[in-house]
């Protein structure tokens, strides 16, 4: 069967894909951008890479003739302010992208939405339901509430509540029911029902055994850990004082902490599981869930990670963009140093960051990274996916993955920190030397009086960091 896989970079996408090359079908991949598509190289062999972008109807011309059947797994939560019209948008142009191509199924994961007051982001994935529903093809609509798993952003804004704070004065929305389920679980069920005839032109709530406040899903979530932790709610907070509480605890942007809070006000249970019957599933509960996601992240085994996602920095540009670093109208400190051992250098690089650290003046990193969040950044908390793989599209703290060859020995960074203007940090070994490069192209005058104020503290932080990756003291 030829499967298109649209949002495959994405949480979900990126799981899904290996399994339905696995089940042996042929699948092509709409990507906006195909430089952030980091897939195995046996698989990559086996698919179709299609750049299109889905709010530009022309790019979607791409696409091969013969689509049998088709995933929908895009979303544009916290992007911007406008999202919901941008979703729609994005839906419109695809069922009209389909229209001519004798497209059998269309599966669709949004959210759970049986209240009559949903929040913005819950009516915008209802409203893109229903215009799917609209296309030439049998649609199969998923509405799920919390995904757990390794990686997925309820779980790591969960662990980051958990795990640093030991007593937490807390919003009354945590006394809100919801139905989480298993990232697994997740993957079976759009896995399965492709092609099942029995789930086309159907609706389904999906979710897993148990029905949590969100309180309980933290205190549960700390006795997996061995944690022990203190909740106090109290009817005060506003909901932007909880978005600020939820952006400057966890590793969340603003804009999607707003998205969060508005839609952790409304209660996501399931009104049927008929889905499990007709599957043959049973899906895990969500002590289960959590030991599963610790298993892989001990393992160092996230496949994807939200935090890769351009959700965590509120940006859209194409890593093409800016891969050639400009020279014109920019402030450059390069440095040099002999390297001592090019395998050992190569890999302090592919380590950096996270919870490896910036290896030298770590607390200037730190402090840079507060100072990022107090005015809307990212911060430092984003970390690494994996603790010694990087791959283009990857995030690496406040800084974005452009390119990474180890091979080659380069590995170039693009700042996603609050700037007045646009940076790249770029390590690369020529030949028997290290060549450490910071450009710095500044928007007028707030960005050249910005370069000039912390021209004092890089001399002093990459100097060092430069010394640390080559091996010297």
């Amino acid at each position: 069967m030829t499967i298109l896989l649209t949002g495959t970079t994405g949480y979900i996408g990126k799981r899904l894909l290996p399994l339905l090359i696995a089940d042996g079908h042929d699948v092509i991949c709409l990507v906006r951008d195909a430089q952030r598509l980091n897939v195995a190289p046996e698989i990559r062999n086996k698919i179709n890479v299609v750049e299109g972008d889905l709010l530009n109807r022309e790019s979607l011309n791409n696409l091969p003739q013969q689509i049998d059947s088709a995933y929908y797994l895009v979303h544009s939560m916290s992007s911007s302010d406008d999202y919901a019209d941008l979703e729609a948008k994005a839906a419109e142009n695809f069922i009209d992208a389909l229209s001519t191509r004798n497209t059998k199924q269309v599966i669709y994961l949004g959210g759970i939405s049986n209240e009559e007051q949903l929040s913005k982001h819950l009516a915008s994935r209802q409203n893109v339901g229903k215009i799917l529903s609209n296309g030439t093809f049998a649609l199969t609509w998923f509405c799920a509430g919390i995904i757990i798993g390794s990686g997925s952003a309820s779980f790591e804004i969960i662990r980051d509540l958990v795990e640093k704070l030991p007593l937490m004065i807390t919003p009354k929305w945590l006394k809100t029911k919801c139905q989480p389920i298993a990232i697994a679980d997740v993957l079976q069920i759009l896995r399965s029902s492709l092609g099942n005839e029995k789930c086309y032109d159907q609706k389904f709530d999906i979710g897993g055994p148990d029905v949590l406040t969100y309180k309980e899903m933290l205190l549960q979530f700390a006795s997996v850990r061995g944690l022990r932790r203190w909740i106090i709610t109290v009817p005060v907070m506003t909901p932007r004082l909880s978005s600020y509480w939820l952006y400057f605890v966890t590793s969340t942007t603003y804009k999607l902490a707003s998205s969060l809070v508005d839609s952790m006000k409304v209660e996501v249970i399931c009104r049927e599981r008929r889905i499990n019957d007709i599957l043959g599933i049973t899906p895990m509960n969500y002590r289960s869930a959590l030991t599963r996601a610790f298993a892989k992240i001990e393992r160092h085994e996230i496949v994807s990670s939200w935090k890769d996602s351009y959700i965590s920095s509120n940006s859209k540009y194409n890593i093409n963009d800016y891969i050639e670093v400009p020279s014109y109208g920019c402030f450059v400190d390069r440095r040099k140093m002999k390297i001592q051992d090019r395998q050992r250098t190569l890999n302090k690089i592919w380590s950096i960051g996270g919870s490896s650290g910036w290896y030298y003046g770590q607390w200037l990193w730190q402090l840079r990274g507060i100072l990022d969040k107090m005015v809307g950044g990212v911060g430092l908390r984003r970390g690494r996916t994996h603790p010694s793989e990087i791959h283009s599209g990857d995030t690496l703290d406040f800084w974005r993955v452009l390119y990474a060859n180890k091979e080659e020995g380069r590995l170039l960074l693009f700042a996603e920190m609050k700037l007045p203007g646009e940076a790249w940090l770029e390590f690369k070994i020529k030949g028997d030397k290290l060549v450490q490069t910071a450009t710095f192209r500044p928007l007028g005058l707030s960005g050249r009086l910005y370069w000039y104020a912390v021209l004092p503290f890089h001399g002093f932080i990459f100097k060092g960091m430069l010394r640390k990756i080559v091996g010297y003291r």
